[in-house]
């Protein structure tokens, strides 16, 4: 066993047994595959098998599983052991366990460790630990995490502070395009002035920042509604050009039942440069949540048809709408349109009609359509197709469909294999490590979403 071997395995799931497929082993009662497996080397079935020991009482057996992993030196290993010895309260072990790691500052174990000191009342150990990395985003938050634990938020106050000023990019003292190291310096510092009770200061600090969402979040707008500043909300969601504080203003709204007014955030967006595209979007879901559907539909096909609105996202989204509200027949009608208009149609399209045929009972009809299809001998038509056949009970065909691209579509060929009970061949599959493609890859598409 090899650490760097285990490691590109878990990182590119190949050659091993992805955790939700473990799961499914162990949902179907495959519990003694899953054991065997892990002594073998497949790291998601030793984590698994672990975890299961150690909610039966078993502890040492459980870190029996794990001791060839940690012997690898691989820090997945030693984190995924010292979360089990902290689970069983044994937290003194688990720090023991993983300080070597971190004084080797790897950058993953270093706030792994620095998070599980401040868990155990060592925050102010962990604020020293990290208070020389604060240029380090990631563990700058752990850092603002660790002072509050500890009670020391000015002391991370004053590591960030000289720090929003930012760096000259071009190296010249003089010059007025600045970088900030950490780039989250303003947030983590509003986050301090938050908790300290000084809300102002902080969202004063927040309206400073260059870059407003982060993962689709708006920090400012998390404050106003956190703290009930729903005016001010109001006034930067009509103006923020992302749309992220009209979704968190929306949010609030409807969260007080003052549908209309959420409502409202959407048809009128002020002076706010969102794409109308995400707008149109939010509000025919929110519609949709409060049974009104017809509405919902409405927007969405007024999106769709005005100029450039045909893209595919947000046609699924319509096709959807319209199997949601029993309409299955007018999407099919709509799609009818949209391929007339385009002279054709693509698989990214074509793949909506198939929900939409099944919704009008005709099953058969969309199987035939999927295989007489130009891209239905592709390894990303076969997945759609073996849906269509495995629901109408045709497993074997399902199976036989997916077998003609098996290295394409290994993880999903798996799954119907170990529904069919063929659970030496699903493994089999799985732990063959996946040539490199030799074909321009299409957009991957995860193994556990609907097949259509």
């Amino acid at each position: 066993m090899d650490a760097d071997d285990l490691d590109h395995r878990t990182r590119t799931l190949s050659g091993c047994i992805p955790p939700h497929l473990v799961s499914r082993l162990l949902e179907l009662g495959h519990t003694e595959e899953v054991e065997r497996q892990a002594g073998l080397g497949d790291w998601f079935c030793a984590r698994a098998q672990a975890r299961l020991l150690g909610g039966q009482g078993r502890q040492a057996q459980a870190m029996d599983v794990l001791a060839p992993y940690l012997a690898t030196g691989w820090w997945k290993a030693a984190a995924t052991a010292a979360e089990l010895l902290e689970e069983w309260g044994r937290a003194d072990e688990a720090i023991a366990l993983v300080r070597p790691h971190a004084k080797a500052e790897e950058r993953s174990a270093l706030e792994f460790f620095a998070r599980l000191l401040s868990r155990h009342g060592r925050g102010g150990e962990a604020f020293a630990l990290l208070s020389p990395h604060v240029e380090d985003w990631f563990l700058a938050a752990a850092l603002v995490d660790a002072a509050e634990s500890a009670g020391l938020d000015e002391e991370a106050a004053a590591l960030l502070t000289p720090r929003l000023g930012g760096r000259p990019r071009c190296g010249d003292p003089s010059c007025t395009n600045r970088t900030t190291e950490p780039f989250n310096a303003v947030e983590l510092l509003a986050a301090i002035r938050e908790r300290q009770g000084r809300v102002d200061e902080a969202v004063a600090l927040l309206h400073t920042r260059d870059t407003t969402s982060v993962d689709n979040r708006d920090r400012l707008a998390d404050l106003l509604a956190r703290h009930d500043r729903i005016e001010e909300l109001r006034t930067y969601a009509a103006v923020e050009h992302h749309g992220h504080a009209a979704e968190r203003l929306a949010e609030v709204l409807e969260e007080r039942g003052d549908v209309e007014g959420a409502i409202a955030v959407f048809r009128h967006p002020g002076d706010a440069q969102a794409p109308r595209s995400h707008g149109a979007v939010h509000l025919s879901r929110l519609l949709a949540r409060h049974g009104r559907g017809d509405e919902a539909i409405t927007v969405m096909r007024a999106l769709v048809d005005s100029p450039g609105g045909a893209e595919d996202w947000l046609v699924d989204t319509l096709c959807t709408l319209y199997a949601e509200q029993g309409r299955a027949e007018e999407g099919l009608a709509h799609l009818d349109t949209l391929k007339a208009r385009h002279g054709g149609e693509d698989w990214d399209f074509f793949r909506m009609r198939l929900p939409l045929l099944t919704a009008c009972g005709l099953r058969e009809e969309a199987i035939e359509q999927a295989r007489a299809h130009p891209e239905g001998t592709t390894w990303y038509a076969a997945r759609s197709l073996a849906g269509l056949l495995a629901d109408a009970g045709r497993v074997e065909e399902a199976l036989a469909v997916l077998e003609q691209h098996g290295d394409d579509n290994s993880g999903v060929l798996a799954r119907y294999l170990l529904d069919a009970g063929r659970v030496e061949d699903a493994v089999a599959l799985l732990r063959r490590r996946a040539p490199v493609p030799v074909e321009p890859v299409r957009p991957t598409v995860p193994d556990d979403v609907p097949p259509f």
